[in-house]
């Protein structure tokens, strides 16, 4: 259920950008002035308005109730340990450094250092 509910919701989210998008703006009605007066008919008598913003307000009311749902499935979940959350190491595995931090060579006539 959880991922049907995901998927509505992405879903969701897309249609509202889109209605979002697609609306016009406060100044856009200056356009029908100069030719465009047939847009305001494509959605009805009452115009593009009306329809988009019923129809953004329907999506954002969807939008936001999907969200508590999700969230509060979300928060009941028993949250898996991390691998990564404990980084110390187990007692077994630490070992005891030598007294010098420089290795001891086996072979006393080879050195790094030059005569």
């Amino acid at each position: 259920m959880y991922e049907i509910l995901l998927v509505i919701y992405l879903i969701v989210a897309l249609a509202l950008i889109g209605m979002v998008l697609v609306q016009q703006g406060k100044g856009a009605d200056m356009g029908s002035s100069f030719g465009a007066g047939a847009s305001a008919t494509v959605f009805g008598s009452s115009g593009a308005g009306n329809f988009m913003t019923k129809t953004t307000t329907v999506l954002a009311t969807v939008f936001f109730v999907l969200s508590i749902v999700l969230g509060n499935l979300t928060a009941g979940q028993i949250k898996q340990t991390d691998e990564w959350e404990n980084l110390e190491a187990p007692a077994e595995a630490i070992t005891v450094p030598a007294a010098s931090d420089v290795p001891a060579s086996t072979d006393n006539n080879t050195s790094d250092v030059p005569n």
